[in-house]
């Protein structure tokens, strides 16, 4: 396997694209427990070009009924992109003054379970919620401050590269 660049812009102009509609191609689960993981994992997929077609523990899209949970679920997408040694998009939990366009942030509304998923389109200098500007899907949402959010708990996962078989 070799790794290859993660495209943030490619994550960033879909996620921009997107943010206040639904792509056709994908299902909207909004009325299914939320829309914000699918629509992150669309966004990961496009800075990546390529999903982990491994049953049950990848993570994939083909249709609403056949995917993977790490492709719509907020804890199971965490797991996938923290663990993931084999072909595909991996990253890491960071620090917010880590994060980047292109990446996502998780957060905890209860300060225990992670709810949400939106995905990061710009960062400020130096990196703060205030200047922190998300896309997200559920409530959708295009260029908003991470810091209107009433969390209590982040989760920046930063988008380290795409393993690719050779």
């Amino acid at each position: 396997m070799r790794t290859v660049p993660y495209q943030r812009q490619k994550a960033v102009e879909y996620a921009r694209k997107w943010a206040l509609s639904r792509n056709p191609a994908y299902y909207d689960f909004s009325d299914l427990g939320g829309d914000c993981t699918n629509f992150a994992s669309q966004a990961v997929y496009a800075g990546s070009g390529v999903m982990n077609f491994t049953p049950v523990f990848g993570w994939f899209y083909r249709t609403a009924n056949d995917r993977t949970a790490s492709w719509t679920g907020v804890e199971f997408f965490y797991n996938f992109f923290s663990r993931n040694l084999s072909v595909g998009p991996f990253g890491r939990w960071v620090d917010l003054s880590d994060i980047e366009p292109g990446d996502v942030i998780q957060l905890s509304f209860d300060g225990e379970r992670f709810a949400h998923t939106p995905v990061v389109l710009s960062v400020g200098s130096p990196p703060e919620p205030e200047n922190i500007l998300i896309a997200a899907h559920t409530n959708d949402a295009l260029d908003r401050p991470l810091s209107t959010y009433r969390y209590q708990r982040l989760r920046p996962i930063h988008m380290e590269g795409v393993r690719l078989w050779e």
